[in-house]
């Protein structure tokens, strides 16, 4: 998300000044919870039931419109209020095809048009919710779509992206650029032959796609797409409902529900999961917003001085731990779980979210899916209006039990620190950092080879078990990789070097018992020009050049044939902090820029047996002491053969400069 000076969890501390309390933040205890599920319209040919949750307006209307968009509403019909707070009314004719805004009163005065907090199908631009049965948006076939087998969270391989990034370039050879649709796009070749698209996911191997927010937001006027306006979706305004910038026709509700049904199933049939990235902890504003049009105050939190808290850094940050906040949350991922068959939701900044929020979304989705993935941001851009403990931050993972957490331990302690683009790390041969990898490389979980007082940024574990932990070197925040080796570099640095430390950072994510994670054309160098925060940045900055699938085949071919290797062998993911601790054994090593460790007595069947990882960033080769035996080489020198690159006898390997080497008995 683009914030500045994120506030890491065990790293920054920030005490907040009472000194000029002017006066209290407002109490929102006494507020009743409405009963039923949050739904404010339901259907049917006969008659549309409206429904709002408003409990202390004075008065509160559902206004008709024909268009989504123009001319005023044709009927104004007042509601009643239940004993819940909650406003109703019946139309008894049929309404499919309009739309509707409600409009709250309180203290004499009207907040304005809202399609609501819970509106489903909207107009252009969200500003109008529609009338619409959900059944009639499914696709052909969408009854008989299930999501693919996943047997253990520790066989996860995620891929974030963008839709525009991944889609827009004119040498794509997809014809929905910058689409929902564009994911659904069979055979389609870059103008070098290369594959793109859904077909270029399946040749990469990943399994979970993690789509950045694809919820209606605001910061792109969906009437105006001709503009090529850019945005990665970190403002939410309707939380339920597709956007329409991505959907080939934004004033048709129906269209952008039914082609992001169309993509989720399209991954489905390759054999992958779709996570959906959320953002509950703010929204694009306060005054404008339809929390604050509903409820005003409600669904925020106040510093001491009664003004909205910022933890977000986006304005405001919203209270999760309120008790219509954390139903609406659940109801929220229940929706995207049950309507668009989701698989896997990401949290944006989760460290704003109390703890019991988070449990409570984990346990109701394993009611219908204990494989469906949760992981999130274990941080904040500022200090949330609640006890550190009660957070869902990184050093709390081991609170919130099936919910992951980034770790930039191991990301920093690989590329260099989060808040300065041109210091390096491990990979430029800066030593101190080995600790913090070894960190990473066991899933951030107490093992006894890590000293914690040498890590970075956390001086104990935080994870249970290391399907907890996000293993990652880049992501949609910060420069990609490509750009970071490179400004981390000195000046003049050869192509060659910066490919090869380029393999050996992926070596890393995909060799580490945490869950991995890929951003976007990393795969094949992509770069954004050294642009640090690409939020709002054109197309010729974001997008994914696919002519560099050809120029770099290389990178494509090692790091497809790294999550090959991983899939093919449990050792690499044995998703258990008992068997890591057992079977994960970090071997002695001399000087620093070197670590190595081995997989010791992990066969299974036809699995590699006692393998060996070492890791050279060094510019020279290196010696490692290993335990004495015979070994086939599987990858050395940038290149990954699982057939086997030669064999080694005997109780040490020589590692060669800037590369990974992996062999086995």
């Amino acid at each position: 998300m683009n914030v500045k000076g994120l506030i890491l969890a065990g790293i920054v501390s920030t005490t907040i000044s009472c000194q000029s309390v002017k006066k209290e933040a407002p109490s929102f205890d006494n507020y009743p919870v409405r009963e039923g599920t949050l739904a404010e319209m339901d259907y049917s040919p006969v008659e549309t039931k409206f429904s709002l949750w408003s409990p202390f307006a004075d008065e509160v209307k559902v206004l008709l419109y024909e268009s989504g968009h123009e001319g005023s509403a044709y009927k104004a019909i007042p509601m009643e209020k239940e004993k819940d707070g909650t406003w109703k009314v019946a139309v008894q004719e049929d309404l499919n095809g309009k739309f509707y805004t409600f409009n709250v009163k309180m203290n004499g005065k009207w907040l304005g048009d809202t399609p609501g907090i819970m509106a489903k199908a909207v107009g252009v631009n969200g500003k109008r919710a529609a009338v619409l049965d959900l059944d009639t948006t499914d696709p052909e076939g969408w009854e008989n779509d299930v999501r693919p087998a996943l047997n253990s969270f520790a066989d996860i391989v995620v891929y974030e992206m963008h839709h525009r990034d991944f889609s827009i370039d004119s040498v794509s050879g997809i014809t929905n650029k910058g689409k929902f649709l564009a994911l659904t796009e069979e055979g389609t070749k870059s103008s070098l032959g290369e594959k793109t698209g859904i077909d270029h996911l399946k040749e990469l191997g990943v399994n979970h796609v993690h789509i950045l927010p694809s919820y209606d937001y605001a910061s792109v006027d969906e009437s105006k797409l001709e503009n090529n306006q850019y945005n990665w979706g970190y403002d939410p305004v309707n939380y339920n409902v597709p956007d329409g910038s991505y959907s080939t026709d934004p004033y048709n509700p129906s269209v952008r529900i039914k082609e992001f049904k169309q993509m989720v199933q399209a991954l489905h049939k390759a054999g992958i999961r779709v996570v959906l990235d959320v953002v509950y902890n703010h929204t694009f504003d306060i005054a404008n917003s339809n929390f604050e049009k509903t409820v005003p105050g409600y669904f925020y939190r106040f510093n001491p001085e009664g003004k909205y808290a910022d933890a977000s850094g986006c304005g405001n940050e919203t209270a999760s731990d309120r008790t219509m906040m954390r139903k609406y949350m659940i109801e929220s991922v229940l929706h995207w779980v049950n309507e668009y068959h989701i698989d896997g939701f990401r949290f944006d900044l989760m460290g704003i979210h109390d703890i019991e929020t988070m449990n409570a979304i984990r346990a109701e989705l394993n009611k219908i899916d204990p494989t469906i993935f949760v992981y999130g941001e274990g941080w904040a851009a500022g200090a949330p209006q609640m006890p550190a403990e009660e957070l869902a931050m990184k050093a709390n993972a081991h609170k919130m039990p099936g919910i992951a957490v980034f770790s930039d331990e191991m990301r920093d302690g690989i590329r260099g620190p989060w808040n300065d683009d041109k210091e390096g790390a491990f990979l430029i041969g800066k030593p101190g950092n080995e600790m913090s990898i070894m960190y990473g490389l066991v899933g951030c979980i107490p093992h006894p080879q890590i000293i914690n007082d040498s890590v970075n940024y956390s001086k104990e574990a935080w994870a249970a078990q290391p399907t907890q932990m996000i293993s990652y070197v880049s992501c949609h925040d910060d420069m990609c990789l490509a750009d970071r080796i490179k400004h981390t570099l000195p000046e003049g640095a050869s192509m060659e070097e910066r490919v090869a430390l380029h393999k050996l950072a992926e070596t890393f994510v995909f060799t580490s018992q945490g869950v991995p994670f890929i951003f976007t054309g990393d795969e094949v160098m992509r770069d954004k020009k050294g642009v640090h925060n690409s939020y709002n940045s054109p197309d010729e900055i974001n997008t994914v050049d696919w002519k560099q699938k050809t120029t770099y085949r290389e990178v494509f071919d090692y790091i497809k044939d790294l999550i090959a290797m991983r899939k093919t062998h449990p050792a690499f993911r044995m998703g258990d902090a008992d068997m890591v601790r057992k079977h994960m054994e970090f071997l002695p090593v001399e000087g620093s820029n070197l670590i190595a460790f081995i997989l010791k007595d992990h066969a299974n069947g036809d699995a590699w047996n006692n393998i060996v990882v070492a890791f050279n960033s060094r510019k020279e080769p290196a010696k490692v002491s290993v335990p004495k035996g015979n070994y086939t080489i599987v990858c050395k020198d940038g290149k990954i053969n699982p057939k086997g690159m030669g064999r080694v006898n005997g109780a040490e390997v020589v590692v060669p400069p800037q590369s990974a080497l992996i062999m086995h008995q």
